[in-house]
């Protein structure tokens, strides 16, 4: 499968995010498209450089087990992610929502239905704020989202261990401990 052609069946889904986890295609092989660390899209080692190209493209992103795939409801390709196949680039605060924003342009309220967890890094192997954006598929805080956070955060002590929280909503997490 070659890149026009995985665009021209998606083509009418565009502005929408699909039911790719109700779909069950078969496997159709590799596709050189690769995630990098800091979420920019490749295809055949070349960046992706048209935004809509890749918003169409996660909007078909699906993750199995390790494993992250573009599935239409014929086909389905196995592409290659770094970390996580998004990045938190903005944020805003009304009232007492906290919202986030990808690269690709998914928005949503941070809750106990997109909790933030810290996970290990797969490329730095640091501990970093994830935020789940949609079904199994996870973002990381980009540097500057997180620094900017910290200020925000109220340092709490559980059990002994230091904690920067943030509330949003009904919903409380932690940047970290320290």
């Amino acid at each position: 499968m070659d890149l026009s052609e995985l665009q021209s069946q998606l083509a009418q889904q565009q502005g929408k995010i699909p039911p790719v986890e109700k779909w069950d295609p078969d496997f159709c092989g590799d596709i050189d498209i690769h995630i990098k660390h800091d979420g920019s899209w490749f295809y055949m080692g070349t960046p992706i450089g048209r935004k809509p190209l890749v918003k169409l493209f996660a909007s078909v992103l699906r993750k199995d087990q390790d494993e992250y795939f573009l599935v239409t409801p014929v086909e389905k390709v196995r592409i290659k992610v770094d970390d996580v196949p998004f990045i938190i680039t903005q944020w805003d605060k009304q009232d007492d929502l906290l919202t986030f924003s990808t690269q690709t342009d998914d928005n949503f309220v941070v809750s106990k239905d997109n909790p933030v967890e810290i996970r290990q890094d797969a490329t730095t192997q640091a501990m970093l704020p994830y935020v789940k954006v949609r079904r199994n598929l996870w973002a990381r805080l980009h540097q500057n989202v997180y620094y900017q956070l910290i200020e925000l955060a109220e340092e709490v002590s559980i059990d002994g261990t230091r904690q920067l929280q943030l509330v949003s909503g009904e919903y409380t997490f932690t940047l970290g401990t320290f």
